[in-house]
């Protein structure tokens, strides 16, 4: 099982990733051990989370929501639909 998630750094950016454990990914972050981005920024919280069934769904899921606006990833962590 993997998991797209969105999280929130410390200058209010928003990143997504994917991974199959949100909760140690999510503690790489913090110890700034999760890559550049998150380093730089400083992730402070999972704002969302979404299952996928298997690597190939996650990877073309992140990059839908990458490509994304920070308004419409806003809508989808609100209404955790789209």
């Amino acid at each position: 099982m993997y998991y797209v998630y969105i999280l929130e750094c410390a200058d209010h950016s928003l990143y997504t990733g994917i991974t199959t454990d949100v909760a140690r990914r999510f503690k790489e972050h913090k110890e700034q051990r999760g890559g550049y981005y998150t380093s730089a920024k400083k992730a402070v919280k999972i704002l969302y989370t979404e299952e996928c069934s298997n690597r190939s769904s996650a990877l073309k899921r992140e990059a839908l929501i990458k490509s994304w606006p920070r308004q419409k990833k806003l809508d989808l962590i609100k209404n955790k639909v789209l």
